[in-house]
């Protein structure tokens, strides 16, 4: 009994030096409330592989999504959406013209109808960094190989199958690349 009274004393110890309390939460980090600006911020800058459909807004976004709320009664745009199904209402109304919707994730942050339209007025692009490079013009000294070459020493013939690396192998990991590229495994002189 005694035992198991100073194994739990020692895991609330544990638990207390692995977490921070809420008073020191709040004394290292003051928390900031997030805005749809700061959420766009944050998509552009993880950029790729994104779960989104693209999305390109109509030039009359604002004025769809106006003439939706005016349907549903909500008159002004600092009109705060308190009550949920009152929002639901006009988020899936706005889904249905649009043919765009607010994802889960960004719900909870939309709290007015200007917060709609500023979110409906937002692009979304879902081009990945590397792709987007594709599109643009470099300048002359820069060069993207975008598909790169792997060594083998079996199918390689420009230094006759040496390599610099003798000792070491080339592994193909990504289930996507095993089709395109073939792996190598160096041979050791020592088990």
């Amino acid at each position: 009994m005694a035992a198991n009274l100073r194994k739990s004393q020692n895991l609330v110890g544990n638990l207390h030096k692995c977490f921070a309390t809420a008073a020191n939460v709040k004394k290292s980090a003051p928390i900031k409330s997030k805005t749809l600006a700061a959420v766009g911020e944050s998509i552009a800058a993880k950029g790729f592989l994104r779960p989104h459909k693209p999305y390109a807004p109509p030039s009359n976004a604002a004025d769809r999504v106006r003439s939706v709320a005016s349907s549903l009664q909500l008159t002004s745009d600092n009109r705060k959406l308190d009550n949920l199904s009152e929002k639901f209402q006009f988020l899936s109304a706005c889904f249905q013209e649009l043919q765009h919707g607010v994802p889960n994730s960004q719900v909870h942050e939309i709290c007015t109808v200007a917060d709609v339209i500023a979110f409906y007025e937002t692009p979304v692009d879902t081009t990945a960094p590397l792709d987007a490079l594709r599109r643009t013009d470099l300048p002359e000294n820069l060069h993207i190989q975008y598909e790169y070459l792997r060594f083998n020493p079996e199918t390689d013939t420009k230094f006759n199958g040496k390599t610099a690396f003798p000792k070491s192998s080339t592994l193909v990991t990504g289930l996507k690349y095993r089709g395109k590229y073939e792996g190598h495994e160096a041979k050791r002189s020592w088990p």
